[in-house]
Formats: structure tokens, sequence, C-alpha cells
């Protein structure tokens, strides 16, 4: 879709969702065409890096820097390396390499909310919507998105059940 990510807060609930599909679809195949996968949250970012059967860890060169981030075999061309969109808390940042055949980047962000909400997966992004969205309705004395499902929900069962009297019922 051709919305600018300021453009999405003004999205239906329908095309966030097209949206949402669409940009996962989009990641994938953007993923399925680099040497390694990725993963960002607010506050992180994890990456998984192939490296040959049977590596060693005194086999890699890894560069974890405060902008620069760096993976490959010693003696040869790395298998990732650039600069870093955001600097990093290289002392919180780690890697570790799994089973001989991958390597396991840890990158945790300086500024975790500098992260635009269009950058999120789409299931952290729906829980920072909702986060958000409860902190406004408390802010201006309204019930948060769970009191509104359960008050819906008890609305639905007293049309289904007429007979009983909720009168003097205190729901909490």
């Amino acid at each position: 879709m051709s919305t600018s990510a300021d453009d999405y807060d003004k999205l239906t609930k329908e095309e966030r969702v097209a949206r949402d599909k669409a940009d996962r679809e989009r990641e994938a195949q953007e993923q399925a065409a680099l040497p390694y996968r990725w993963k960002q949250q607010l506050e992180e970012v994890d990456i998984v890096v192939p490296v040959p059967a049977g590596t060693r860890g005194k086999d890699l060169n890894v560069v974890l820097g405060r902008k620069k981030l760096s993976v490959g075999l010693k003696g040869k061309e790395p298998i990732m390396s650039g600069e870093l969109c955001q600097e990093i808390k290289v002392e919180e940042s780690t890697w570790t390499l799994e089973d001989r055949k991958e390597v396991h980047i840890h990158l945790e962000k300086i500024n975790k909310q500098q992260c635009k909400l269009s950058d999120l997966d789409g299931e952290t992004r729906g829980m920072v919507e909702k986060m958000m969205f409860d902190n406004q309705q408390k802010q201006m004395g309204k019930p948060t998105s769970d009191e509104l499902k359960k008050m819906e929900a008890i609305k639905k069962f007293q049309a289904a059940h007429p007979e009983l009297d909720f009168s003097q019922a205190k729901i909490s």
C-alpha cells in the first residue's frame, strides 16, 4: 500500500489489517532474500545469522558497536556488516553461537521510544496501540478496552437472558 506511516492512525481497522498483512508479506519476501533473519520490538532487535555447520565461537568475528554490526568468519568477508539506524547499548547486547550453525544476536536499543509504530510487527503494534488507547481512556475517566469488552459481554448476556433481573447486580 502507498499509505505513509503518518497516515496509519487515520486508517480504518479493516485498512490497518490489510496494510499489516501486506507489510508482513513484504517483510517475509525481503527477509527471504537476506542471509539472516531478524525481528524487532520497541526495546530490542534479535537477529539470527546462519553460519557453516560445525562453526566454533573462536572461528567467528562478531563486532557489536554503538551504531555498527558485523558478523563473519575470521579471515573472510563478513556475512553481514553495516551501520545500524539507531544506537544500541553495547554492554547489554549479546551474541551466542547456537548448535554450531547459527549466530543469535540480541541488540538492546538505547532510545526505546524512538521506534515508529509502523516499524513494529502487527502483534507488537496492536499491543502498543491498545496500551495507548487505554491510557487515553483512563485520562478521560472512560473505560479501558478490557472494561469495554466486559461491558459488551454483559450486555449480550443480558439480551440473551431477559428473564434474569440484573438491577441489583454488582459487576467488577
